[in-house]
């Protein structure tokens, strides 16, 4: 690949910088925190993101988001402006992509994209004015050309390099960007590869400087990222106007530190303008360093620190910048926060524990894919319910893989916002890398260009070389010496070092032991329990470390997606099959994975019970995987456990069916998230199968308070009578976990886990409930069944109201025998609370969610031809089924009024 051509007049070393456009957009994603009004940056550290509009005037870049076209030809056929054809334009959404102008126009077929990547496409906007500007294009993917009125003015080789240009304008000019196909750069000759990895295809796509998205046949529709995907701005019409800003964060022993360099766009009379910079009530003075910049810090003494959410407040400080040249006006910059980051490797230097603020935090959660395929971006409310879902699950840490694409500023402003920690990979994974002076410098640029923009963002917690990259060398037999790249062991941590130095940062995931993959040293990832279809106990086996990905298996999606997105439910169809992730080269899919699990822990056949009852088969399938993630948690987060965290294949899916996701297509949540909602909570009971040592119960306290509680135990005959049963106080000190054998908390001899098998088993479940010792309330409740298998179904006495509540409605769940994994069916509303066991005579409420609400409507569109979720849905009355897997039949509900 040929070295980047880059405009002189573009700023490489510039601040994190954030564009006009993101502003809209991060302003609905946060109503209360002015951090989420920050916008997208521009990679390469340049503008920022406006706040609400106030009485000054704007200070602000103007967006080019309005007035574009787009159009496509074969490869070559259009030199330059002067060539393009005169029909065939579309309206183009800007920032966008080509796949996302062809959607907007109803000629997306997501199931057979074209292939984008190997035409050219142009796109054209006229500007207006009279005088010097800067033209600054955020991204442009991948192989681009920049034009102004006739004349090439800028080449660009890398979707992830932002540039700057200098321009001229004399009235109106005809902007245009020409978008190439990748076949010339994929064709061209370089040094050969050590291994060619089966994912992506073709293997030459390591030479391009693109996202994999959309390249990986059996993972994701091949829907190729081509178009200018990030903001493009004009800057130089309004006098004074912010160019870049540079706004880091420290601690100074108890005190919060925030550094500010804020460069405009023209000079001001430094002797006649005072500027202040004001963090939450501390205020400062800024110095003029030359006409052009303010540089200056304002101390917050005693500064509250920033926590992921399970462990504390991600607490965040408002910035305003206030300028005095005559008149006075006050900008809001966002916000940011103050915490601490170091990673502790245990006694024997094998571990990986991330401690924040100086506390260990169990990191949880998932990894990131994207939120719109087609847009690269997802719109703000995507964004939002996504995180809310996370956070609710318990999950504290969301990775951004190297097969992915760098996220946008409203992205790691929410992460800040909910208090959710990012674990962001370069976007560099599985190949052998070019190691050429051109290719070091575009990743220099690229990686320089998103430390900068993302430098204020507290959640950025770990950064990591390659995906998956030394694992490859490995299992193709390369030794340590062969398999190296200075990309990773020397390019990048000196970069990181540079720009973050408070973040940590790895060479490659996984990495550590004998084999980089080894899963009892360092970061691992651990599909032991999965695709490799090991039993259960091989998570404690393992010894595992650290997981920064885990547990994939093809989660099945409810009912309600599978008929709107797909219109069939049944799993043989090839629409379903088309949706199954595979790895490439595999005589296997991970359809065939979950069912192993069906077959070996409930006592089915999947092929013949799919043949016979395929509505059962879907359930089990869902509730199967909902224990397994379930189990393998609370395995991990044991009191005795060497891991440190773990992050499940995948969050969301970017096609509906039954992908990795565990929030479907449509950005409902699947029965795998409500499976690990039950395990992930800062407060937290869980109980784990010791043998013939009987069930230990794991307590666990992540908050920065005491918890005081008792404990129940509980052990039940036929799901109703109680054959066993003891309680005790508890104390649970801040940030602890405690273990009690369930043994010495009953005082006598109970086959918990019918290990011994003196007899019939004597019992079908065993309860702990941990409530809260003032208010006698529930906290959290943990089931453990010595027998998973599910061939018997009984009359469990289930009964359901439908209830109006201050937020809408809800329903009171009760049964008379213990119904496991109940599941609410409703074509309007989805539950709270859903795949939950429940125990008998507890009546529980399950809060109602419209569909309509949480953006279901727009990523059904965004990913089918069918249509939407009914527009009025949020004005239904309840109506639904609620199911159980150990339940006869299904019982049915609706609102009546009196």
């Amino acid at each position: 690949m040929d070295a980047p051509t880059l405009d002189p007049l573009s700023d490489e070393g510039g601040g994190g910088a954030t564009t006009k456009a993101d502003a809209a957009v991060a302003a609905h994603v946060a109503a209360v925190d002015e951090t989420a009004r920050i916008a997208r940056s521009a990679a390469d550290g340049k503008s920022v993101a406006p706040p609400e509009p106030t009485a000054a005037p704007s200070l602000w870049p103007q967006q080019l988001d309005t007035g574009w076209q787009c159009v496509s030809t074969a490869a070559g056929a259009c030199a330059s402006p002067a060539d393009w054809p005169t029909h065939g334009w579309l309206d183009a959404p800007v920032p966008g992509t080509v796949a996302s102008a062809r959607q907007a126009a109803g000629l997306l077929d997501i199931g057979h994209p074209p292939s984008l990547a190997y035409d050219d496409h142009w796109y054209r906007v006229t500007l207006t004015g009279i005088g010097k500007r800067r033209l600054r294009l955020h991204g442009l993917a991948t192989i681009a050309e920049v034009w102004l009125d006739g004349i090439k003015r800028l080449d660009c080789d890398s979707m992830f390099i932002a540039h700057d240009l200098d321009i001229e304008l004399n009235g109106s000019a005809t902007l245009a960007l020409c978008f190439r196909s990748l076949a010339p750069a994929l064709a061209a000759k370089r040094p050969r590869a050590r291994w060619r990895p089966r994912l992506v295809s073709p293997p030459t796509l390591r030479n391009v400087r693109t996202t994999l998205l959309g390249h990986m046949p059996g993972w994701c529709p091949s829907i190729h990222a081509v178009g200018p995907w990030r903001p493009i701005e004009l800057l130089g019409d309004t006098p004074h106007a912010f160019d870049t800003i540079d706004l880091t964060s420290r601690i100074e022993r108890d005190d919060g530190v925030v550094s500010l360099t804020l460069r405009f766009a023209l000079a001001h009379d430094a002797a006649t303008c005072a500027a202040t910079l004001k963090c939450g009530t501390a205020v400062a003075s800024l110095q003029w360093r030359d006409a052009h910049t303010l540089t200056g810090c304002v101390r917050v003494p005693h500064a509250q620190r920033w926590w992921p959410h399970t462990h504390g407040e991600p607490t965040l400080y408002p910035l305003t910048l206030q300028l005095d040249d005559g008149c006075a006006s006050s900008h809001a910059l966002g916000s940011i926060g103050f915490r601490s980051l170091d990673v502790q490797r245990g006694a024997d230097g094998a571990g990986f524990a991330l401690h924040v603020n100086g506390v260990p935090v169990f990191c949880r959660g998932a990894c990131w894919t994207s939120a719109d395929l087609v847009t690269l971006a997802g719109t703000d409310a995507q964004l939002r319910h996504t995180f809310e879902l996370a956070r609710a699950t318990g999950m504290n840490m969301l990775r951004v893989g190297g097969t992915m694409l760098y996220e946008s500023d409203a992205f790691y402003a929410l992460a800040d916002e909910y208090g959710v920690l990012i674990w962001q990979d370069f976007a560099l994974a599985n190949f052998d890398y070019p190691n050429d002076a051109a290719f070091r410098a575009s990743i220099e640029k690229e990686a320089t260009q998103f430390l900068t923009r993302t430098r204020r963002f507290a959640a950025l917690a770990v950064l990591c070389g390659g995906s998956e990259v030394d694992q490859q060398a490995a299992m193709f037999g390369l030794p340590p010496s062969l398999r190296a790249q200075p990309v990773f062991t020397e390019l990048l941590p000196a970069i990181v070092l540079r720009e973050r130095p408070d973040v940590p940062y790895i060479a490659n995931s996984p990495t550590g032991g004998a084999w980089p993959f080894s899963t009892d040293e360092g970061i691992t990832h651990y599909y032991g329990v999965g695709a490799y279809q090991r039993p259960l106990d091989d998570a404690r086996r393992a010894r595992v470390r650290f997981a920064a990905e885990c547990l994939a298996f093809a989660n099945v999606p409810d009912d309600a997606t599978l008929h709107d997105a797909l219109g069939t439910i049944h799993s043989h169809d090839p629409r379903w099959k088309a949706a199954v992730p595979r790895d490439p080269g595999a005589g296997w899919d991970f359809d065939d994975v979950r069912d192993h699990y069906l077959r070996t822990l409930y006592g089915v056949e999947p092929a013949r019970l799919r043949y016979e009852d395929a509505g059962r088969y879907l359930d089990l399938s869902r509730a199967v995987v909902a224990e397994v993630m379930s189990d393998v948690f609370a395995e991990w987060r044991r009191a005795d456990s060497t891991c440190g965290g773990a992050l499940v294949w995948q969050l969301q899916d970017l096609r509906a069916g039954a992908g990795w996701g565990v929030i479907d297509a449509t950005g409902r949540p699947k029965s795998a998230l409500h499976g690990l909602a039950h395990t992930l909570q800062p407060l937290q009971v869980t109980l784990t199968d010791e043998g013939l040592n009987g069930l230990d119960i794991h307590l666990i306290n992540e908050r920065a308070q005491t918890f005081s509680g008792r404990l129940e135990l509980v052990c039940l005959r036929d799901g109703s009578v109680k054959v066993a049963s003891a309680s005790c106080a508890v104390e649970l000190p801040p940030r602890s976990t405690q273990r009690i054998g369930a043994a010495a908390c009953l005082g006598q001899f109970f086959d918990f886990t019918h290990a011994y098998r003196f007899g019939p088993r004597a019992h079908d479940v065993t309860l702990a409930t941990l409530r809260d010792a003032a208010s006698g309330e529930i906290v959290c409740e943990a089931f453990h069944l010595p027998e998973r298998r599910v061939s018997e179904s009984h009359d469990l006495g289930l009964t359901v109201a439908v209830q109006r509540c201050e937020d809408g409605w809800q329903l009171v769940i009760e049964a008379q025998r213990f119904a496991r994994f109940v599941h609410i069916i409703d074509p309007h509303y989805r539950a709270a609370r859903d795949w939950f066991h429940l125990a008998p005579q507890r009546p529980f409420i399950v809060p109602l969610i419209p569909l309509t609400s949480f953006a279901s409507q727009e990523r059904i569109v965004a990913h089918t031809s069918s249509p939407a979720v009914n527009a009025d849905a949020t004005c239904a009355t309840p109506a639904g089924e609620v199911r159980a897997i150990n339940a006869i039949s299904a019982t049915f509900y609706r609102w009546v009024s009196s």
